[in-house]
């Protein structure tokens, strides 16, 4: 498969791929391959399906605890904000993220990061933000940092400071602002431990002027923002996060024409979370027809985390999208390859393309739709990841 919008998927039949020093150097039919390639190395992958290796762009990877005992709480009749102001949600992961050690964090993410390798992925998002202090912001995004040296997966991390107030400062939103997430943000750009800024414009968590704050520190650092935006209401966080140029908005539910229109202008790639949607049973979906109306691409994620989206398969995902959400199959493909990378600001894969990364997923399957029409089913022959089976 290549980007090729007159061919639906892109999609070429008995095709052929040359790779050299991991990067995709020819792509086309078998039957046109150059002279010049006959004599290299080969290995026939038989009628398998090719596609782009997966991305998943919003990930909370790293994090301690779990709460399973929230999910009877909602099933009970609690919903997402009542827990959230009871002391549950993201703060409940805050105190067991801040118990566990480096090691501890680093041994259960390397847990979850193997369930998303062996979905097919080759970059993953991971955020900082069950700190919530500058000690742990950073020692999370250190975790992220090391799941590279440990498995043959790229990793780009978001520092997300701004994720929730702390009960230190539950009256003092700006505060802790200026005391905490701002300090850890220039603490961990120091380290080079920040690929780009995230933060949660919500009722429940930070006001549109308290993230563009955040953000100002981001564009002073050179680092590129990313929102959780809309997603239990419509503060304008998609509007102001466009205003930055930003990555990405994220979730999106509750988002209005006029905040569309804005990610049209900036370029901002729409991430659906069809996991945290479904988890939550939440009813508003994302205005998936505007996204279309005005070319606003869209990413599908899993929003893997401990509260709002225990899930870690990206063809899970896109089943949901096309199921509740009612993406086409195309639209999701696009939406966990091509659209992801765009999320992340990773021009370097994404597509399999000449010049691309050689990041390629081999797919026991013969069409590309069956990767979002199956529940539950892992069809992945191979993963290659820069040019290497592994």
């Amino acid at each position: 498969m290549q980007n090729d919008n007159l061919v639906p998927y892109g999609l070429i039949d008995d095709g052929a791929v040359a790779i050299r020093d991991g990067k995709i150097e020819w792509i086309g039919p078998s039957t046109e391959l150059p002279i010049r390639y006959l004599d290299w190395s080969s290995k026939d992958l038989g009628d398998r399906l090719l596609t782009p290796a997966l991305v998943d762009c919003h990930t909370h990877i790293v994090s301690g605890g779990n709460r399973a005992k929230e999910f009877e709480m909602r099933l009970n009749g609690a919903t997402y904000e009542e827990i959230a102001r009871a002391g549950g949600g993201i703060l409940s992961t805050v105190t067991a993220t801040r118990e566990a050690t480096e090691s501890q964090l680093l041994e259960d993410a390397l847990l979850r990061v193997d369930a998303l390798i062996a979905g097919g992925r080759t970059l993953i998002e991971g955020k900082s933000g069950y700190g919530l202090d500058q000690e742990t912001e950073l020692r999370m995004v250190r975790v992220a940092r090391r799941i590279e040296q440990e498995r043959a997966i790229r990793i780009k991390t978001s520092f997300l400071g701004a994720h929730a107030v702390p009960p230190k400062y539950s009256d003092a939103a700006d505060q802790y602002i200026d005391e905490v997430c701002i300090p850890a943000l220039r603490a961990a750009n120091s380290e080079g431990l920040v690929d780009a800024v995230d933060g949660f414009c919500e009722g429940i968590a930070f006001q549109p002027d308290q993230i563009a704050r955040v953000f100002d520190v981001a564009v002073e650092l050179g680092l590129p923002v990313k929102l959780h935006a809309e997603q239990l209401s419509n503060l304008g966080g998609a509007k102001l996060a466009s205003s930055y140029n930003a990555l990405s908005a994220d979730h999106v539910e509750y988002l209005d024409e006029e905040g569309v229109k804005a990610m049209a202008k900036s370029g901002t790639t729409a991430v659906i979370l069809p996991g945290a949607f479904y988890t939550l049973r939440e009813e508003r979906m994302p205005p998936i027809a505007l996204f279309r109306k005005h070319e606003v691409k869209m990413a599908v994620a899993t929003d893997c985390n401990p509260g709002s989206s225990p899930i870690s398969s990206l063809l899970l995902s896109m089943n949901m999208a096309c199921t509740l959400f009612r993406v086409t199959p195309e639209e999701a493909l696009a939406g966990i390859t091509r659209n992801a990378a765009a999320a992340l600001g990773a021009s370097d894969t994404g597509t399999i393309e000449v010049g691309k990364r050689a990041d390629i997923a081999v797919w026991n399957a013969n069409h590309p739709a069956e990767l979002a029409y199956r529940i539950g089913f892992n069809p992945l022959e191979h993963r290659i990841f820069g040019g290497n089976i592994v």
